[in-house]
């Protein structure tokens, strides 16, 4: 008897099935995440409430090695310029959902139309270092997709494989100085890439909900 093994893009559609939130986190009613989780630490306070924003984390259905949108932030924007990161920002009062936030963005941002998108649900929210409650929004996205890339905000974009992302020995431990302590951090270098923060903080979520534990395959 053989066990019936899918292809990679089959088994992360799996995996999101089972697995991802179908409802985004309730603003301000989660615990959420953030590079301070690392750390032990509480959720660092602040004198304001953090900003509701949303991400998409885009997969690329390529057939053979399916991968992982992400984007080159462009080097005059104010906050985290030259950063790895995926489409996303801060949540308009007109937006019905953070999926709807990450689709807006992202047709913004590179140009990604809507209807090459395919939204699958929702990951953990993130607390970042700038005070955004961070919703995940996970979607596929056709290969035949085109882009046309907004300069003033983004200064490239490229792929790098699921496979690569989903593997805990490619997940490493950085720290730096922030605010007069030591913060740890996950980073997920990819040749010249430096993928950290927020995103890498994303990424390992990911991981964690879909990959950390195997699924069962019913024979064939």
């Amino acid at each position: 008897m053989t066990l019936l093994v899918p292809s990679v893009l089959d088994d992360f559609r799996t995996r999101a099935a089972q697995r991802l939130r179908s409802e985004p986190p309730g603003f301000l009613q989660v615990v959420p995440r953030g590079d301070h989780s690392l750390d032990r630490a509480p959720s660092p306070a602040d004198a304001t409430p953090p900003r509701p924003a949303a991400v998409l984390v885009p997969i690329v259905m390529r057939e053979d090695a399916p991968a992982i949108l992400l984007t080159e932030r462009a080097t005059g924007l104010r906050t985290h310029s030259g950063q790895i990161a995926f489409p996303g920002g801060r949540m308009d009062e007109t937006d019905a959902s953070p999926t709807e936030t990450a689709l807006r963005e992202a047709e913004e941002e590179i140009g990604l139309d809507r209807r090459h998108v395919e939204p699958l649900g929702y990951l953990d929210a993130y607390l970042s270092s700038s005070n955004y409650f961070v919703v995940p929004a996970v979607a596929l996205v056709s290969p035949d997709h085109d882009l046309q890339l907004n300069p003033h905000e983004v200064a490239d974009v490229f792929e790098v494989p699921l496979a690569f992302l989903m593997q805990e020995i490619n997940h490493e431990l950085h720290c730096r100085e922030w605010r007069g302590g030591v913060r740890q951090y996950y980073a997920m270098p990819f040749g010249s890439r430096y993928i950290w923060g927020v995103t890498a903080g994303i990424l390992r979520n990911m991981y964690e909900r879909l990959y950390a534990t195997p699924l069962e395959y019913a024979p064939r």
